[in-house]
């Protein structure tokens, strides 16, 4: 359904009450106003009120928008009538890491401007692979147990050992942070060296060689993020770090 309707009057019925003010109603009013439409604005101050304008209208919940006489149903149902809809759950989408990626590197410019005064220079590129590698590592220890469940669906190592499962998120953070701080460098770049080279492996065996459609957990357990080409960069961005910091700090 897209929107062609030529009235620009929108009638919207939404749940404000004293204890609660839903934020979908309130969503859908911006929504209405930013697409230039009057919007019509009914409260429904009650449970009982909700209950008889549902019944009514035999719908399940609230809010309700109607334009030009058409019930257009709750906010995501807006969303899709301007075509905009929102992503399944069970759609995948890479948003989660590229602003992972794309704060990371935001994060690197900004301590590479305090620090050394310069925004692009080598150790910039250091600082955006660790801090990338730290908040990667923060998104799965958020839940490591889901974490541990999504990963043992494709890594070659957690599948043979699965506590390996339950340390990668410790041991990719720890060695994002010693990295950032340019300390113990025999410790961070081994961990780093390995777990990318495991992962980067996996992925290759799952995607490229079993050809197998699985998401990743590369942003935590239960992310519908594809495991494909950005999980496998993730991965080799780690273990070249690892290489770097160990020829760096050996030769």
């Amino acid at each position: 359904m897209t929107a062609t309707s030529s009235t620009k009057t929108a009638i919207l019925y939404r749940m404000v009450m004293p204890g609660h003010l839903c934020p979908f109603g309130r969503k859908s009013r911006a929504l209405l106003k930013r697409k230039g439409y009057e919007v019509e604005d009914h409260h429904l101050t009650s449970r009982a009120e909700t209950d008889a304008f549902m019944e009514k209208h035999g719908v399940e919940a609230t809010p309700q928008t109607f334009i030009g006489g058409e019930r257009i149903g709750g906010y995501d149902d807006l969303r899709a009538y301007f075509g905009n809809p929102l992503t399944g759950e069970d759609e995948t989408t890479y948003r989660p890491v590229i602003a992972i990626f794309s704060v990371a590197f935001l994060m690197a410019l900004a301590v590479a401007w305090t620090a050394a005064d310069a925004v692009l220079t080598v150790r910039t590129v250091e600082w955006f692979i660790a801090i990338a590698m730290t908040l990667l590592g923060i998104q799965k220890l958020r839940d490591v147990e889901s974490f541990s469940t999504m990963f043992l669906g494709y890594d070659l190592l957690a599948r043979r050992w699965v506590f390996y499962s339950y340390l990668y998120p410790y041991g990719e953070t720890l060695a994002g942070l010693l990295m950032i701080a340019g300390a113990l460098f025999w410790l961070s770049a081994p961990v780093a060296l390995f777990i990318g080279t495991v992962g980067a492996v996996s992925v290759i065996k799952a995607v490229y060689i079993d050809q197998r459609e699985l998401t990743c957990a590369c942003v935590g357990g239960g992310s519908n993020v594809p495991l494909g080409f950005i999980s496998l960069t993730e991965n080799l961005l780690m273990a070249g770090m690892g290489v770097w910091t160990l020829v760096k700090n050996l030769v």
